[in-house]
């Protein structure tokens, strides 16, 4: 009898370990990542998988979570983000296999003024304050004539990487969540997406000039290193890769998140 007993609790710690196993916590912002991954939860339930959503507000904490093995996983940035990330914290983050998802256009907006020719000479331009998506925000501005780079072809440059500046333009670095709020104090903000349209901007409607949809900046699924093959985080890139994913994208964001599978 005791025997039995003993093998019954066994069996049930065990279905308890293997039900821990399918525990998937990632962390994500909460437009457009969080939508997109509480979408696909059903899916996931169904195969076995408790898909738990943890949302932030800034860029810092969803790597510093799954680094510190707080969470799984994380879907927020683009490669270049946590290549500059893991450079800065001597982290070793990777993106999962086939974890692009998709790509949000970064645009650039204004409180002030409706079409770019009216930006005046000295005007203060907002950009993100990390490497990467400030990078980006001054690679935009180039590629709208209003600046020239030292090197087009870095995806990191900084205001110091300015080889001209015909309309002494003035950079305000911001943190990337405050960017839609600066909109009042500064002639343009360079905002990510997933920000404009949490503070209710059209990307499509309201930007002044926008990302094309060749756009290197994908957004990713990222991992740590020994977790990045887990079959838990397999069935969550092929639910994110399904055509009901791809049509949600495409209803909800209208364009201004475009799926990149």
């Amino acid at each position: 009898m005791l025997k039995n007993t003993l093998s019954a609790l066994a069996l049930a710690a065990l279905a308890l370990s293997a039900h821990a196993a399918d525990v998937l916590k990632v962390a994500a912002t909460a437009v457009p990542h969080a939508e997109i991954l509480n979408f696909v939860k059903p899916q996931l339930k169904a195969q076995g998988v408790d898909l738990q959503v943890k949302e932030f507000s800034d860029y810092i904490q969803p790597n510093a979570a799954v680094e510190d093995k707080q969470l799984d996983a994380n879907f927020f940035q683009h490669q270049p983000y946590l290549d500059s990330y893991n450079k800065d914290r001597k982290s070793s983050l990777v993106q999962v296999p086939n974890g692009k998802v998709h790509v949000e256009p970064f645009g650039a907006y204004s409180s002030k003024i409706k079409n770019v020719k009216d930006l005046k000479d000295g005007a203060t331009v907002a950009i993100p304050n990390d490497p990467s998506n400030g990078g980006r925000a001054l690679i935009l501005l180039a590629k709208q004539g209003l600046i020239e780079l030292k090197d087009p072809k870095s995806l990191t440059p900084t205001p110091l990487d300015v080889a001209k500046n015909p309309k002494k333009l003035k950079f305000k670095e911001l943190e990337a969540p405050l960017l839609p709020r600066a909109l009042a104090d500064v002639d343009m903000a360079l905002i990510n997406t997933n920000y404009a349209i949490e503070a209710k901007l059209n990307p499509t409607k309201d930007a002044l000039f926008i990302e094309g949809a060749d756009s290197p900046y994908t957004n990713i699924v990222a991992a740590r290193a020994d977790r990045a093959n887990d079959a838990s985080i397999a069935k969550l890139i092929k639910a994110l890769h399904t055509p009901e994913v791809k049509k949600f994208i495409q209803d909800k964001y209208k364009g201004a998140v475009v799926p990149a599978f």
